[in-house]
């Protein structure tokens, strides 16, 4: 727990001169002002995050953390769980969706396993870092101890670390859970103390019966342990998975090492949601990359405070819908490092 409360100790608010002074060399690019809309905002806050006037985000990596769920035994999967080390290969071979879009936004995959229920060998791109196989069923008990949660969250912060020493610019997140919207809506529900049908749906393409059946287990879960909305480490040991925890780790530690993150969709975003309840400043590092087709995922983007780049009904996780949003963001960068000025340009009249 040391390891966490001086990572959190460690972040900052944005230098909000910084903003305005980047903000100010915007306006003399050659168009009108603010007529690139968010991508100027993008910049400013690129630049106000890093600390630097032209941010470098050659390096770009995507971190997928896989890891399997105790409460897929209660049938609110369409997936049996030994899909998520299935898909791992699949990640570690090229062959997913985020393989796909990460390298045609020039990003690197880095899959980590925290928690799944399977010995995988060495292979290049897989960081092995198991803390258990898989959490257990949250309607039995807590799906972590204490300490497996605070080990997990700890990957993520060792992991930030290691992106500030390999000066990777930009990190994106990404998961793999068979059962993971499942946590995620029980996160929304106890934090937003919100009705579990509001912020629970589908997953995978569940049917109408194992949909009533998940609320029904949600709901389970949380007259089980009762979770108070104020501590929000209790909630993801009690109701959350490893990935969830190493995503809130990844977070905390890339606000305090000052990278900039653009979080995924609804899975990804429970682990910034949990890493936002333990900083108020964690928010300012964070780009969401889109709006998810799971409903709960508005009510946790709401609750943030983030407002989504792109609406495209994505629903596959993975680090997909960040690997899509990642272009736009270092678009903004671009502008401010290659769009002339009027003086430049030899323009008049602004």
């Amino acid at each position: 727990m040391k390891r966490i409360l001086e990572t959190l100790q460690r972040i900052r608010p944005l230098d909000q001169q910084l903003l305005a002074q980047t903000q100010d060399r915007l306006d003399n690019k050659t168009k009108p002002l603010g007529s690139l809309g968010r991508l100027e905002e993008f910049a400013c806050r690129l630049v106000a995050i890093t600390g630097q006037e032209q941010p470098d985000l050659s390096r770009k990596a995507i971190f997928t953390f896989a890891a399997d769920h105790g409460v897929t035994e209660e049938g609110i999967s369409l997936y049996p769980r030994e899909v998520t080390a299935q898909m791992v290969l699949n990640f570690l071979r090229g062959g997913a969706g985020v393989n796909v879009l990460a390298r045609h936004a020039g990003a690197e995959v880095r899959v980590v396993d925290v928690g799944v229920d399977h010995d995988f060998e060495d292979y290049p791109g897989l960081i092995h870092r198991k803390i258990a196989r898989g959490s257990r069923n949250f309607c039995n008990g807590p799906a972590m101890t204490a300490d497996e949660m605070v080990a997990a969250v700890s990957v993520g912060i060792d992991l930030a670390e290691q992106c500030k020493i390999e000066d990777i610019g930009l990190v994106g997140t990404g998961e793999m859970g068979i059962g993971n919207t499942t946590p995620s809506s029980a996160i929304i529900a106890a934090i937003g103390q919100l009705e579990v049908e509001q912020v629970t749906h589908r997953g995978t393409g569940i049917a109408d019966e194992a949909l009533q059946r998940k609320i029904s287990v949600i709901k389970r879960g949380l007259a089980l342990h009762k979770p108070a909305p104020s501590k929000p480490l209790d909630i993801l040991a009690t109701l959350g998975g490893l990935e969830i925890a190493a995503i809130t780790g990844l977070i905390i530690g890339c606000a305090a090492e000052r990278i900039p993150v653009v979080i995924d969709g609804f899975i990804s975003t429970a682990g910034a949601l949990i890493a936002a309840e333990l900083h108020p400043q964690v928010r300012e590092y964070l780009f969401a990359a889109h709006q998810s087709a799971e409903v709960g995922h508005r009510c946790m983007l709401e609750r943030i405070g983030l407002r989504p780049i792109l609406d495209l009904d994505l629903r596959l996780g993975e680090g997909t819908g960040a690997a899509l949003a990642i272009p736009l963001v270092e678009a903004g960068a671009k502008i401010l490092a290659e769009m002339a000025t009027f003086d430049q340009a030899g323009v008049t009249g602004h």
